[in-house]
């Protein structure tokens, strides 16, 4: 079974629970903003996924969920469990494996395009990953690279784009699972803050969703049967 955790009730596996469906690999998700604890025993889990959300860090006196959150995934780590974390999941990893999580040079919110580095091109997560192809952003913190963490992606507006920690944990800075669903919600609860009185750019990220769709999805797709090959060791 695979692990999937929440922070918020926008921000869920979207495409990733869809492909999990459709290759009848079971998932359960755990809902940390709904008071939902997280699992004492690892034992029925081969892969933990670890979703977005608008909170900092290091905000743990604001969202108890924070602290026993970095202790699971420290357990996580120590048991050498796949591991995926995207954007505030990334970020969850770092931290839990030392490194600071910062400011981004640039806060990106919309469809930025990402290089692999000479590690990401060899490793088996980005195997016929397509640079070409933008990827769905929306983050104004990243994180730093652990001491026993490597890059595995970078951009020029925001260097640290994906991360490996030890044989089989990784970090995404950005955004593979979203929807038509998931953007709309994203804006009508976050615009106000990160994008006042910017309303053309929400609907230019729509427009750009339905342009973009087709090879983003196929993108996304490809990232998951690799990280699920991961997970099977094959």
């Amino acid at each position: 079974m695979i692990l999937i955790v929440k922070h918020i009730d926008i921000e869920g596996p979207g495409t990733l629970g869809d492909f999990l469906e459709s290759k009848g690999e079971a998932f359960r998700t755990v809902e940390l903003g709904g008071g939902e604890p997280l699992p004492a025993d690892l034992k029925p889990f081969k892969g933990v996924v670890v979703l977005g959300g608008p909170m900092n860090v290091d905000e743990e006196d604001k969202y108890a969920f924070l602290k026993p959150e970095n202790d699971f995934i420290q357990k996580v780590l120590k048991a050498q469990i796949p591991y995926l974390g995207i954007c505030l999941g990334s970020q969850l990893l770092a931290k839990a494996a030392g490194a600071k999580v910062v400011k981004s040079p640039v806060k990106e919110i919309g469809w930025y395009k990402v290089q692999l580095t000479s590690e990401g091109m060899k490793d088996p997560l980005f195997k016929g990953f397509k640079p070409q192809d933008p990827i769905y952003h929306w983050h104004g913190d990243m994180f730093e690279i652990p001491s026993k963490g490597e890059l595995l992606a970078t951009a020029s507006g925001c260097p640290h784009q994906a991360l490996k920690v030890g044989k089989n944990a990784y970090g995404l800075q950005f955004h593979v699972e979203v929807t038509d669903k998931s953007i709309k919600e994203w804006c009508d609860e976050y615009c106000q803050t990160d994008l006042p009185g910017r309303p053309e750019h929400a609907k230019s990220m729509m427009d750009d969703y339905w342009k973009f769709r087709q090879a983003f999805d196929a993108q996304a797709n490809n990232l998951y049967e690799n990280f699920l090959k991961i997970v099977n060791n094959k």
